[in-house]
């Protein structure tokens, strides 16, 4: 006697979970679909919020394109059902489709700085939580309990570790295109001394650490000289000749600025100075997150 065993392919439906929810269960009917941790899907729609907004756009339009949990349709289809014989009620919702997607095309999808980094590597764990799952589902049905338990408690504990470091590469990356840091200008404390026009160059850039500008013996000429230095992160120090006129315009995303004794302190702070000489120095000093000092040499 023969005997044969038959398979059944598991067919996976999306739906919005009712019992793994924050908000609709978009996030929980995800993870349930891929297998995935929902803390990498809620973590990927708050960043995507906070570098551009459109994270919010496409949760909504996930919300109303997947049924909830135990319902057939989801609010699209019923809609869609509802008004595809009536003419005004159809145009309207499809001006609503046409100002959303309006809408998502002006938002800022690609963060600033260097945020890419830390985008792929959450897309490399994401990947990764994504192969333990399949691993999972690969794995011999008829192993013995205990290793079946082993593995189990290794792949839970996989997904967690991923699923935290993905949450902290997520918000590094929040944190990198807010401030719009560029990690490939360096990471370090920098200190140049400039004392000839052929050393001055004309932008000093700095990603994170501490930048010290020393422009005290450089001898200006007559007439305009320009100069930019940026620190995404970090404090920005700039000596500046004395008996020179100065043109500054500093700014601050968060920090403190102090110009000659003229200080502020706050979120989006700028203070100006506008002098007249026969040597002028234009300086444009920024600072992402940190403190910005220009002071003048002592005679």
């Amino acid at each position: 006697m023969n005997a044969r065993s038959t398979g059944t392919l598991e067919v996976r439906e999306l739906r919005r979970s009712r019992s793994d929810r924050t908000l609709s269960g978009v996030c929980g009917g995800l993870a349930a679909y891929f297998e995935i941790h929902p803390a990498v899907f809620r973590v990927a729609f708050v960043v995507l919020t906070l570098l551009g907004g459109a994270g919010v756009l496409i949760y909504l339009a996930a919300a109303a394109v997947m049924p909830a949990e135990g319902q057939v349709d989801s609010f699209a289809t019923t809609t869609l059902r509802g008004v595809r014989d009536r003419r005004w009620p159809l145009i309207g919702l499809a001006l609503v489709v046409v100002g959303g997607a309006l809408a998502l095309s002006r938002l800022v999808l690609w963060p600033g700085g260097d945020a890419w980094v830390f985008l792929l590597l959450v897309g490399a764990l994401i990947l990764w939580i994504a192969r333990l799952g399949l691993a999972a589902e690969d794995a011999p049905a008829l192993a013995p309990e205990d290793a079946r338990r082993v593995r189990r408690r290794r792949r839970r504990l996989g997904i967690v570790v991923a699923s935290v470091l993905a949450l902290v590469l997520g918000l590094a990356a929040v944190f990198v295109a807010v401030f719009d840091v560029h990690l490939r200008h360096g990471v370090d404390e920098r200190v140049h001394v400039v004392t000839t026009m052929d050393e001055l160059r004309d932008d000093y850039r700095l990603g994170a650490g501490t930048l010290r500008l020393d422009l005290r013996a450089l001898p200006l000429p007559p007439g305009v000289t320009r100069m930019d230095a940026r620190v995404d992160v970090g404090a920005l120090r700039i000596v500046v000749p004395e008996g020179v006129a100065l043109r500054v315009r500093a700014t601050a995303r968060l920090g403190e600025i102090d110009v000659l004794g003229e200080r502020v302190e706050g979120a989006g702070v700028e203070i100006g100075l506008d002098q007249t000489g026969e040597r002028v120095l234009v300086l444009d000093a920024h600072v992402g997150l940190g403190r910005l000092r220009i002071v003048r040499a002592l005679p």
